[in-house]
């Protein structure tokens, strides 16, 4: 570790930063004024705005102030969605339809993009700057990116063709945004946070629109905390999916719980072109 290294890593611990020395190294490789970027770390802003890229399913996506930054417990939602029967199920014949929803920097609909071997990506976000980064995640993977609210930008000609639905809409709890950490709730868009009184506010509104755009046994998958599942799975009920829930029971930090909700029938044959 050079002297400059360690120095940084000093500060960053001063500070709080659990992960100094891996923190402290990527400041360093990433080059710039590393002192000005110690000082904005410091105080609390993402390391991955500092860095402009944050790492899910072990790619590198564009991110940076202003954005949501994906979590790692987020991996469990790109394996439960290559895992749902509205992927597995795809007639190789045509591509894969996936549109994501809420989708962010675009990084958990990028990771389920490429790793499906034919597929037509479409995503959506409320956010200016969510949205540009995305495009810039989403556009070399042939990805279409929308500004809007939910459904609202998606092209119509998608209505009923979706095998996987993927939408990564705010959760927390409108009164549990006080107790987030510091750089989620000063330096992440609310809107991406907050899902209202009880956490599922947009997750209603979404998942009542969700069954007239999945193909036949297409795929709906979203996050909730472990305290939601009971809601969560009410609402995919009264929508008429069949809802089931998967845990990361392996995940080193705060495992994530995902609502995989499949449409009645077969995933049938033909995409729009």
């Amino acid at each position: 570790m050079t002297g400059t290294e360690e120095a940084l890593v000093a500060r960053l611990r001063a500070a709080g930063c659990v992960f100094a020395e891996e923190e402290a190294r990527l400041l360093v490789e990433h080059g710039g004024d590393v002192d000005a970027l110690a000082v904005r770390r410091a105080a609390g802003e993402p390391l991955e705005h500092l860095l402009g890229w944050v790492e899910l399913a072990g790619r590198r996506w564009s991110v940076g102030p202003g954005v949501f930054v994906p979590r790692r417990r987020s991996e469990l939602l790109v394996r439960a969605a290559l895992a749902a029967p509205g992927a597995a199920g795809v007639d190789r014949a045509r591509p894969a339809v996936v549109l994501d929803l809420c989708c962010g920097c675009g990084a958990v609909g990028g990771a389920v993009a490429s790793a499906l071997p034919d597929v037509v990506l479409h995503a959506s976000d409320v956010e200016p700057a969510a949205v540009a980064h995305a495009r810039t995640n989403l556009t070399p993977l042939g990805g279409t990116v929308h500004r809007g609210d939910l459904f609202d930008p998606v092209p119509g000609g998608l209505r009923g063709a979706v095998d996987v639905l993927l939408c990564h809409a705010p959760y927390v709890p409108s009164a549990a945004i006080a107790t987030m950490p510091p750089e989620a709730r000063e330096h992440e868009p609310r809107v991406a946070l907050d899902g209202g009184t009880d956490g599922l506010d947009v997750l209603r509104r979404m998942v009542a629109e969700a069954p007239g755009w999945l193909r036949p046994g297409g795929s709906l998958l979203f996050e909730v905390g472990t305290d939601q599942v009971t809601g969560a799975l009410a609402l995919v009920g009264s929508a008429g999916l069949e809802g089931r829930v998967v845990h990361d029971e392996d995940d080193d930090g705060p495992g994530g719980t995902v609502v995989v909700a499949t449409s009645a029938g077969p995933s049938g044959a033909g995409a729009p072109g």
